[in-house]
């Protein structure tokens, strides 16, 4: 991960997210920012069992084994700001001008691409924020979140991306990223409206 995300950046988004641990502690902020983007890479598995994947090429160092717990606080220690700084400033076009699949003419070719289905934890702050699901029985499952990114086509760089409650449509949240569009993208816009 390192090679693509060095401390270095990561240290400067967290000075400038105010995000820098206060104290010397044996899971400094620099670690929380891996581990965070360490759990989008494995969803499905336990905190305890994704840090033992974020730490598996460090064989030979001390390395602490931290409880879920302390994984947790260094979390919520760490808050959201850092991860999006990081997003904001590494989010962009990928492919090289020649790369087949990336052009449209002179222009670069992007897509909105949308979810619906992303779910989130059924805690109080969740169900005030993105609602629950409602059928004719009455509410069910868990909160949904509603995901729009733009992504470049020909490499499927991630160029940005919004997400919020799921009662605002699609076209809402693709509106939120037109500001990266500039002269050099040609949008595949659809339902948005046309490609000027």
């Amino acid at each position: 991960m390192t090679k693509y995300l060095p401390f270095e950046l990561v240290d400067a988004v967290l000075a400038e997210t105010g995000a820098v641990q206060r104290r010397l502690r044996a899971l400094p902020s620099r670690v929380g920012v891996c581990f965070v983007l360490a759990l989008g890479l494995f969803p499905h598995l336990g905190y305890a069992k994704v840090w033992d994947k974020l730490v598996v090429g460090l064989a030979g160092l001390t390395v602490p084994a931290p409880s879920e717990k302390a994984l947790h606080d260094l979390r919520r220690r760490l808050g959201a700001a850092p991860v999006k700084a990081l997003f904001e400033i590494v989010a962009g076009p990928l492919a090289q001008p020649r790369t087949p699949g990336v052009r449209y003419r002179r222009w670069r070719t992007v897509a909105f691409d949308g979810c619906s289905s992303i779910t989130v934890p059924d805690a109080e702050r969740n169900r005030g924020r993105f609602g629950r699901p409602l059928n004719r029985y009455g509410w069910t499952g868990y909160p949904l979140l509603r995901l729009m990114a733009l992504v470049e086509t020909g490499s499927r760089g991630l160029l940005g991306a919004v997400f919020g409650p799921r009662r605002y449509g699609e076209s809402h949240y693709a509106q939120r990223l037109l500001h990266l569009l500039d002269s050099d993208i040609a949008g595949r816009l659809g339902s948005f409206g046309e490609v000027r």
